[in-house]
């Protein structure tokens, strides 16, 4: 029967009643004729757009929308955790921006050569089988989207209207990031390279493991694991001095805090994420939950009994000298206690849910986090500098003066600032920057031997500059002793193409 026609007991109707029409199920005709009585319902008006005499789009206009399905976004099953979090598993994600082939879009892209270019389904969705290379490409695509997408979004909402560029972005060069999911084969690491304009992620049987590839550990798989690798090109490409081994201690330790909390307000951006870490605590971040655990799966492999790191921890800058791992725990345990701080201070299950309260106060600290590392030095960061400018954010923010104090309070109970006297009543209001406490040592060297593969990629150490100077000195001395000839350019001196300079 065809949509509209009518049904056998309508004949009868009496002819002063209007007939009962067939409503046909949401089929594909359905669902088109339905958008052409939507756009008939609410014509553009003349003069906003290239308009025909019935007021519709003309078919240029229309040809310069996205194509369906891609208009909608698309779905992807993804590990919303790591993978040992059995609690959480694997989970539908929806992706709101066009997601073409690969996956990849204007700023996120396959790295090639590597797995196969995964392919939408009808409903333009990537919706794969576990445990597959389509899959972690799927999930790994979708890590980085979000974390992007989280950044963004945490700018526009302070009103700071400017794209997250990569390191590597100028007017003529705006090529997108390259993924590579199975980027390390055997190898136990996971990076990010400026130079390579890459996150490549590694995998590996952990020794003493029986049951062979089943045993298999894939870096990409990790939730955690793949939002600190992108968390260091986000910040990369804020502040590219930080990166640099030559930098003081707690310049790195920044870098690295910012991808362990980076991991952790990615969680809690997902409102399913922030109901499950409420249902296991009751709501008392302190208690034992997989939030404050990075990396879990990853750390079991290496003999742990928990994650790689944990940020509900209580180390102090006294206590961990200049080993950048141990440095950023300090500012992570810091800022994880402002969270827990910021919650409890705004918590009344009364009033509202415990999981939308959690998810509100950590977009604010996340957003409050960017500002304040965006306004710090642009080299020679420490983690007082990130403190001062996050209480003057605060304060311009008009956040209640606890906010201010739970700041105040963590860091200066971790050596990071002195606990300023309590100001007089007739003080004014701006109050006087914090003084550090501990600092990185005069000519203090980064320690990174314990940090992440990006930390201990020779291109942020500077080693071209020494293979250089070594081949130079050579020059000059055949120069010198009449050993002259052609000139022949070091490999390590001749540019990437394509690629900037480091600062």
């Amino acid at each position: 029967m065809e949509p509209g026609a009518l049904l056998p007991d309508e004949l009868d109707t009496p002819s002063d009643q209007p007939p009962v029409r067939f409503i046909p199920t949401p089929s594909a005709p359905y669902q088109q004729q339905h958008r052409i009585a939507r756009l008939l319902e609410q014509p553009i008006e003349p003069g906003d757009a290239t308009t025909t005499q019935s007021g519709l789009p003309d078919e240029e206009e229309l040809a310069e929308a996205p194509p369906l399905p891609y208009a909608f976004g698309a779905r992807v099953l993804m590990w919303k955790q790591d993978p040992s979090v059995g609690e959480i598993g694997t989970r539908r994600a929806y992706l709101p921006g066009p997601v073409l082939a690969g996956p990849r879009d204007a700023r996120i892209a396959p790295g090639t050569p590597g797995i196969d270019a995964v392919e939408p389904n009808a409903f333009g969705d990537f919706v794969t089988q576990p445990d597959t290379p389509q899959f972690d490409a799927v999930h790994t695509f979708a890590v980085v989207r979000q974390t992007l997408t989280m950044y963004q979004r945490a700018l526009l909402a302070a009103g700071l209207d400017m794209p997250l560029p990569w390191q590597w972005n100028t007017s003529m060069d705006t090529r997108p990031l390259a993924v590579f999911p199975y980027g390390l084969p055997n190898v136990m690491n996971a990076f990010y390279s400026r130079t390579q304009g890459c996150l490549k992620f590694g995998d590996f049987i952990p020794n003493g493991i029986e049951g062979g590839e089943a045993a298999r550990v894939y870096t990409c798989r990790s939730f955690d694991i793949v939002a600190h690798e992108t968390a260091h090109a986000v910040l990369d490409g804020l502040k590219p001095q930080w990166l640099l081994a030559d930098a003081p201690p707690q310049t790195g330790g920044l870098h690295e805090a910012f991808g362990d909390l980076t991991a952790i307000f990615l969680a809690l951006s997902q409102l399913d994420q922030c109901e499950a870490v409420v249902a296991q605590t009751k709501a008392h971040l302190h208690d034992k939950t997989y939030l404050s655990d990075i990396a879990e799966q990853f750390g079991m492999a290496l003999g742990g009994t928990t994650g790689l790191r944990n940020a509900d921890n209580d180390l102090t800058l006294g206590q961990a000298g200049t080993q950048v791992h141990a440095i950023s725990q300090v500012f992570t345990g810091a800022m994880y206690d402002v969270l827990a701080d910021m919650f409890a201070y705004e918590r009344n299950p009364t009033f509202d849910d415990c999981a939308a309260v959690l998810h509100r106060v950590a977009a604010y600290l996340r957003g409050l986090l960017l500002r304040a590392l965006i306004a710090a030095p642009d080299s020679a960061a420490s983690y007082v500098d990130v403190v001062n400018e996050m209480l003057r954010i605060v304060q311009e923010d008009g956040k209640p003066a606890a906010y201010a104090g739970f700041i105040r309070n963590q860091f200066a109970r971790r050596d990071v600032v002195e606990q300023p006297p309590p100001a007089p009543a007739e003080a004014s209001a701006t109050a006087a920057p914090l003084a550090p406490k501990v600092c990185d040592k005069p000519g203090a060297r980064q320690d990174r031997r314990a940090c992440c593969g990006t930390m201990n990629l020779p291109e942020y150490h500077r080693v071209h500059r020494m293979l250089d100077s070594e081949a130079q000195a050579l020059a000059r001395w055949c120069a010198a002793n009449g050993r002259l000839g052609e000139c022949v350019v070091p490999a390590a001196a001749v540019p990437v193409a394509g690629v900037a300079e480091e600062p």
